[in-house]
């Protein structure tokens, strides 16, 4: 049995060296395009593909295609143009947003962190001096009006002369007090025929009082103090008013001289002594002082 299997095997291996060599080259070319066409079914995908990479379309739509060579390109977009650049500044705009002083190329003084916008900065540093003239101004329309009304009074109670022709610096006469006091009979005595004061106005004024103060003759009593200083509340700051005028003051003041008792100082020597601004000027914080502790009251002995 094994004999005879040996055999068939022997006689097999020579049937296939001696087959026919182009049967065996057409048997391995079927075999070669038979796995050809079965990779082509499993892969429909190439075949869609190919025409795209190398071959034209059906349609004519591929790059080699006449009508693609024909096709006008398409210009190129112009490029937008820039908006021009904004004008200079004007030179007064400059120096102010540079945040510099004007004229001295310095920066601001007290500017510490972040500085502000020029525009914010210029009108702060006019504001003292716009608001000081604004001062002179209304002090000055004030004045002029005051002087008018003065000069149309009816019965001389009061006169105005101007210190070296200021108007902010009056030199007032008073001429007349009550006439049943003993203050106007001093005064026909003494042939005195005015009470001399000197008023000074600030520059703030008619928001604060002025300063006034007796020049001649010395008085004693009547609230007027050392140095021809004045007690009246209306002379302060807390007493006075904007509505005040100079003749409404200087008629209270004149009531205040004969509520007071005063007299013209007959006293040899000390009569002939003038009053002083200076002495004046340190009796009125004096007694501005005192009456702000105490009111307006009559004050203790002790505090004079």
């Amino acid at each position: 049995m094994a004999t005879l299997l040996r055999k068939i095997g022997l006689i097999r291996l020579h049937n296939r060296d001696t087959e026919d060599p182009k049967h065996h080259h057409h048997h391995h070319r079927g075999s070669f395009q038979q796995g050809s066409s079965l990779r082509g079914r499993s892969n429909p995908r190439s075949k869609a593909a190919a025409p795209s990479q190398g071959s034209p379309s059906k349609e004519g739509g591929g790059a080699s295609s006449p009508a693609a060579r024909n096709k006008p390109k398409k210009a190129p977009e112009p490029a937008k143009a820039k908006p021009p650049p904004p004008p200079p500044p004007p030179d007064g705009a400059r120096e102010a947003g540079s945040g510099r002083e004007a004229g001295s190329g310095r920066e601001p003084s007290g500017g510490g962190g972040r500085s502000g916008s020029g525009s914010a900065l210029a009108p702060a540093a006019l504001v003292p001096a716009g608001r000081q003239a604004h001062c002179t101004q209304v002090r000055t329309r004030r004045l002029m009006k005051e002087l008018q009304d003065i000069a149309r009074l009816s019965d001389r109670f009061i006169s105005v002369e101007l210190v070296d022709e200021s108007l902010f610096d009056w030199n007032v006469k008073l001429h007349q007090v009550d006439k049943d006091s003993v203050l106007w009979q001093d005064m026909k005595e003494t042939n005195t025929e005015f009470i001399l004061l000197n008023l000074t106005f600030p520059d703030n004024f008619p928001f604060a009082p002025p300063f006034m103060r007796v020049l001649s003759p010395r008085l004693e009593n009547g609230y007027v103090l050392d140095g021809g200083a004045i007690c009246m509340e209306l002379l302060t700051p807390r007493g006075w008013s904007s509505a005040y005028t100079v003749e409404a003051v200087m008629r209270q003041f004149a009531a205040s001289l004969v509520k007071g008792q005063g007299r013209i100082c007959r006293k040899a020597g000390k009569s002939k002594k003038s009053f002083s601004r200076k002495e004046a000027e340190a009796t009125f914080k004096s007694l501005v002082k005192t009456h702000e502790k105490y009111g307006w009251v009559t004050p203790p002995v002790s505090d004079g």
